[in-house]
């Protein structure tokens, strides 16, 4: 059975209920959010930071300059020393510092981790095994990516569209950017679902089926 799923998604598909749905179902540990709080704590960076960068491009120099130090956490260097070198651009720091998080929860056991290159990362990663590893990319038409992020974001329905291209294009940027490979392209997954095929509880349960007989 493949024991690590990683879910990329574009906004609005409904990627995290989907692999929320599943852990549930796999009765495996849900990471998304949670791993803003789990790198800021290892890394000695502010939660705050880490959310406010994690999807922007690498331009590490102008996060430097404009940011410098202002979203360290109290009594923290934006630097933390044992494990980030102190010319390391922030927004670099940024995804190590998630970087090193998701191979720790990898290497630690099974779970279901949505975004942040989580994909890429456990593939370049020796200490895990990639034969248990599953890359799944959830999608959806436009129509319904914007109708979902309508009902359940709360974007306004007349700058809505415009949000959710906004927000993919920063997710691509960010994607691209670190991994030097094309976000959504479909020879880096194992499997590609249009979520609007099926509704989110049954892509999730379909996922776990999958995962069960892999």
């Amino acid at each position: 059975m493949k024991k690590i799923i990683t879910v990329s998604r574009e906004y609005g598909s409904g990627g995290h209920t989907i692999g929320k749905l599943l852990a549930q179902e796999l009765s495996l540990p849900f990471y998304d959010k949670e791993l803003i709080d789990m790198a800021a704590k290892d890394s000695g960076l502010s939660p705050e930071f880490i959310k406010k960068t994690e999807q922007n491009i690498s331009s590490g120099w102008l996060y430097t300059l404009l940011l410098g130090a202002s979203y360290a956490s109290p009594g923290t260097s934006s630097i933390s020393s044992s494990t980030h070198s102190p010319t390391l651009p922030l927004a670099d720091q940024v995804f190590n510092a998630q970087r090193n998080t998701i191979i720790s929860l990898a290497k630690k056991g099974p779970c279901v981790i949505v975004g942040r290159c989580a994909d890429y990362i456990l593939k370049h990663c020796d200490e895990i095994n990639h034969e248990e590893v599953l890359n799944v990319f959830i999608y959806a038409p436009l129509a319904d990516k914007v109708q979902r992020a309508i009902e359940q974001k709360g974007l306004n329905p007349e700058t809505a569209e415009r949000e959710v291209k906004l927000i993919d294009k920063r997710r691509a940027n960010h994607y691209n950017t670190f991994t030097e490979r094309t976000w959504g392209n479909r020879s880096h997954y194992d499997l590609l679902i249009n979520s609007s095929l099926m509704g989110l509880e049954n892509t999730a349960h379909f996922l776990a089926d999958m995962v069960k007989k892999s």
